[in-house]
């Protein structure tokens, strides 16, 4: 009996079942980048009695999202692929979606609150593919995105005085 020759890459990962991993990391990196925006929108044009706090607050999480964007693309080149870089290929591929001239507080919380559950949907979506392909680096890398960005989550309902479980 035959048996087929698996090809790895540099990183001894079956490249063949690094490219699901890639297309969900580049899905990732869609709503990322429009998630990024989204969050710089917030942070220019708010309005309202709780500007300092929040103004600091969404600066903080779109750096955040900057180091996690990096992160990403690298991981995408570690696993011998290109990651998208164009922002017709975000706006294409991303679920996340661009909001525009939002200056409300609470709008702004609102909007931040769904989109971090759509990137949050979309890196448990990926794990299994990183975990099937043996990719403990891109399910590790995954795993501590989900947690920081659920613990934001709830400080961010908290802060909406929101307890929906």
């Amino acid at each position: 009996m035959k048996t087929a020759m698996i090809e790895l890459n540099r990183i001894a990962l079956d490249k063949e079942k690094t490219v699901k991993t890639v297309e969900h990391l580049n899905e990732i990196l869609s709503n990322y980048q429009v998630f990024y925006q989204n969050l710089r929108g917030f942070h220019w044009n708010l309005l309202g009695h709780h500007f300092f706090s929040l103004h600091v607050k969404f600066e903080e999480l779109y750096n955040e999202a900057q180091l996690n964007i990096d992160e990403i693309a690298e991981r995408i080149l570690t696993l011998g692929h290109t990651p998208l870089h164009t922002y017709k290929d975000y706006l294409k591929v991303s679920t996340v979606k661009a909001h525009k001239n939002i200056s409300d507080e609470k709008k702004s919380v609102e909007a931040i609150i769904k989109n971090y559950a759509t990137i949050i949907k979309k890196e448990r979506e990926a794990l299994p593919f990183a975990s099937d392909a043996g990719d403990e680096g891109t399910a590790d890398m995954l795993a501590g995105f989900i947690k920081a960005q659920e613990k934001t989550v709830w400080m961010l309902s908290a802060w909406l005085g929101s307890n929906d479980k």
